[in-house]
């Protein structure tokens, strides 16, 4: 295949020199692979998942079952203890009335995740090796750093959330660092499980999710919510009487529900089933039930959510710290110390969520508290590390062994997360877990601007790209889900009353804010703004552009070279 036709972009006002178009994005089509390796390389996609035969039907439930996996394990992503933290707060201190934010927040949380997947199964890679070919060196790696930081913080709080649960269980006796141990040995043992096929990987997370939602459930139950009150909530968009407290929290939960590193994981979990990509037919089958799976799966997360919010709204809302100091007093409970005998509102967290249920509703409900929580974490930083693993081989072509793969996805995390186990009490966490709320906020825009721009591209997904309205709807919801984080990164800097941290805040702000225009740029070109693609020439002249086509992993299909070099030339 010549270079020119391989390197031909879809954006129609591209300029051009000697006849051949010219641009900065160029066609999506898995390169044949380099020299046979002396050790072969297994990735998570070894054994796909084959899917059933075409049958003359509109729908076909065996075919939803062949492609129900990836969705869950990308929903997990909604139900990790960040989100639960952030659910109970809501609870606690705006009642029902966000509920409606929550709701919101899932429905977008489900188109972007749609784009993703769309991505992954029209192409054959995911996000991170899509970024990796279309993007220039410098902003590549910058990209893939500020990736890995909001994958770190997701696996900070998940760990954390782990550890934070077996303290509970064992009544005091496993500190957190010895929890983050625990934590980190038993996610190697369970990671291995994809060497025993992916349906035994899928159906533990199952596993784990089922088990939330039988302990969320279980709570939601005992505590018997106003049924009214919370169908309110959940479809009045409306908070009554609400303040500032509440207005940040709304932003916290847009900003806990979506989570960067998730857009990178989706779309490469959906290319773990057998698709045919030359077959048109079949790749739109293929988006939908994937779509129809991402739904029921979100709309599971959704109601585990709902169980934590209700729980506390109608337990905990307007309580004080009085209040729960003398229930726990009553009941005996060791923990009594944790609230302040004054009539400031309660604050509670995770690890106070837990303590305030058993004071008010008997050991039973704290210890099932946990065993969720331990779900939560333990199945959440499951998926953070193949996260890990899938954004460092997609933008670094690392080509290692399994273990060695795992070994430093898990390491990245480690050193930090047992840092804050050390040195941190396990009391006092509400502080750091606001800060790592704000890290993967501000990460955000490296993964929404990146997956809008290479679905808006024909050049990449041929007759798959998006259209005029969902270029439209989905800039403005990036937009918003951006302004949205950004806000409540401002409230949390102005809160820390420091010149010196303000002042830096301000330079980094500078630096970040010139990338993610840089990105922006890229993504209007793409969504077809040409006028803005006046940087072309320039950039082929500097040589940034032409950007070299190297091999991506071995799970590729390899045999698909020309094809998919044929359709992108002759629109599928």
């Amino acid at each position: 295949m010549k270079e020119g036709e391989n390197e031909k972009s879809g954006l129609k006002d591209s300029p051009q020199e000697n006849g051949v178009q010219t641009n900065q994005y160029h066609t999506i089509s898995p390169p044949l692979s380099p020299d046979i390796q002396e050790e072969p390389f297994s990735t998570y996609f070894e054994d796909k998942v084959q899917v059933p035969k075409a049958v003359n039907q509109t729908f076909s439930f065996r075919k939803l079952w062949a492609f129900t996996g990836p969705g869950f394990l990308m929903s997990i992503a909604y139900l990790d203890p960040g989100n639960i933290e952030s659910d109970l707060q809501s609870g606690a201190k705006a009642g029902f009335k966000l509920l409606w934010v929550l709701l919101f927040s899932t429905i977008i949380g489900l188109l972007l995740q749609r784009l993703a997947a769309r991505l992954g199964v029209v192409t054959g890679m995911h996000l991170a090796e899509v970024c990796n070919r279309q993007y220039p060196t410098v902003p590549r790696i910058i990209l893939w750093l500020m990736v890995e930081l909001a994958i770190i913080g997701s696996d900070m709080q998940e760990v954390i959330g782990c550890a934070i649960a077996l303290n509970l269980l064992s009544v005091g006796r496993i500190p957190l660092w010895g929890g983050v141990l625990i934590t980190i040995t038993d996610t190697f043992v369970f990671l291995f499980l994809d060497k025993y096929g992916l349906r035994k990987l899928e159906a533990f997370f199952g596993f784990l999710i089922t088990v939330m939602a039988i302990s969320f459930g279980y709570e939601y139950v005992l505590v018997k919510p106003n049924q009214g009150e919370l169908l309110k909530g959940m479809f009045v968009p409306y908070c009554a009487d609400c303040g500032p407290v509440q207005l940040e929290q709304a932003v916290g939960i847009v900003g806990a529900v979506i989570m960067p590193h998730n857009i990178y994981l989706h779309s490469a979990l959906v290319k773990s089933r057998e698709v045919d990509r030359r077959n048109k037919r079949e790749v739109k089958e293929a988006n939908k039930y994937f779509f129809i799976e991402s739904t029921i799966a979100l709309f599971v997360s959704f109601l585990i959510n709902v169980f934590v919010v209700a729980v506390f709204a109608q337990a905990f809302y307007n309580k004080t710290n009085l209040d729960v100091n003398l229930m726990c007093n009553t009941t005996g409970s060791p923990h009594q110390d944790l609230f302040p005998p004054d009539n400031s509102t309660l604050e509670v967290d995770i690890y106070k969520g837990g303590v305030v249920l058993g004071c008010f509703f008997g050991p039973a409900a704290l210890y099932i508290w946990a065993i969720g929580i331990l779900a939560a974490g333990q199945s959440s930083t499951m998926t953070g590390t193949y996260s890990g693993q899938f954004v460092m081989e997609g933008f670094l072509n690392l080509r290692w062994s399994r273990f060695a793969r795992v070994l430093l996805t898990r390491s990245i995390a480690i050193t930090p997360t047992l840092l804050v186990a050390i040195f941190q009490d396990v009391e006092h966490l509400t502080g750091m877990n606001d800060f790592l709320n704000v890290l993967q906020s501000m990460q955000l825009p490296f993964a929404l601007i990146p997956i809008l721009t290479f679905t808006s591209l024909t050049s990449i997904m041929n007759d798959f790209a998006n259209g005029l309205v969902w270029k439209i709807s989905g800039g403005l919801v990036i937009l918003l889900v951006c302004a949205i984080n950004m806000y409540f990164v401002v409230v949390y800097v102005t809160s820390l009353n420091s010149v010196l941290l303000y002042v830096l805040a301000s330079l980094l702000s500078i630096a970040y804010l010139c990338f993610v225009g840089y990105l922006a740029w890229h993504c209007l070109i793409a969504l077809g703004v040409s006028c803005l693609d006046c940087g072309s020439r320039m950039q082929m002249g500097l040589g940034f552009s032409h950007h070299t086509d190297i091999y991506l992993l071995n799970d590729m299909e390899t045999d698909t070279v020309v094809e998919r070099q044929d359709n992108a030339l002759s629109g599928y």
